[in-house]
């Protein structure tokens, strides 16, 4: 399938039903507003490919910025694109999710998410943080650096309120992903989320709530799953 035929097949799967609860979650125009699930039948015929991803990606349409990290391959993608990624995510869903899902898979995700978490545009922040997350996801402890994950859970302790606005979102969620998938700092990312308390973002026009960090580790405690970790970070 071409770029070009797979743009049109999005155009046809799109509803406005779906594009309104995708707006409302902070996506952008342009975009058609198809469901998760259809762009995964999508996937599932192309599977990976390097090439047509960048193409997808390149459009600025969301829901195929979408699909272009589900078909992405991590072992392709350079450090170059994966920026190219970060400074054209057309909106947080993309900066959370997409991009930093196939950085924390590549080769370059620990390098990028720290160069990421000190750039100036709030939405390459919030793939950095977002990078770091999944990166304890999926990594076993051994591979992390643990001390400075440790200074970064400090970081945010001290700088989260001030942080513009889904970067708060971020970062809390990486407090929540120390927390769960990092068993020797389980107690630190607790004890962080207390000092932090309640972080407030603004969610748009959803329900949607940020958590509170020590409440969520500590259902995830009881439920045994401290230190699970993932295949991959994409899903």
């Amino acid at each position: 399938m071409t770029c070009e035929e797979i743009m049109q097949q999005l155009e046809a799967m799109g509803t406005e039903s779906c594009k309104k609860i995708f707006l409302n979650h902070g996506a952008k125009e342009p975009l058609f507003g198809v469901k998760v699930g259809d762009l995964k039948t999508i996937q599932k015929k192309i599977k990976k490919n390097h090439a047509l991803s960048l193409e997808l990606y390149r459009t600025g349409n969301s829901d195929a910025q979408y699909l272009a990290g589900l078909i992405a391959d991590e072992k392709k993608i350079s450090k170059e694109e994966l920026q190219e990624w970060a400074n054209n995510a057309s909106s947080n869903i993309q900066s959370e999710y997409t991009v930093a899902w196939i950085a924390a898979e590549s080769a370059f995700g620990n390098a990028l998410s720290l160069e990421w978490i000190d750039a100036k545009e709030p939405q390459v922040q919030v793939s950095g943080w977002s990078t770091l997350s999944n990166l304890v996801g999926i990594k076993k402890d051994e591979e992390l650096d643990l001390a400075h994950l440790q200074q970064l859970l400090q970081r945010v302790t001290s700088t989260i309120h001030t942080a513009p606005n889904r970067v708060r979102y971020a970062m809390n969620n990486y407090v929540l992903a120390i927390g769960c998938h990092v068993k020797s700092l389980t107690a630190q990312a607790i004890e962080a989320g207390k000092v932090i308390g309640q972080v407030m973002v603004d969610m748009g026009g959803t329900a949607c709530k940020v958590p509170y960090a020590p409440e969520y580790i500590e259902r995830a405690a009881a439920k045994g799953k401290i230190g699970n970790k993932k295949k991959m970070a994409r899903c």
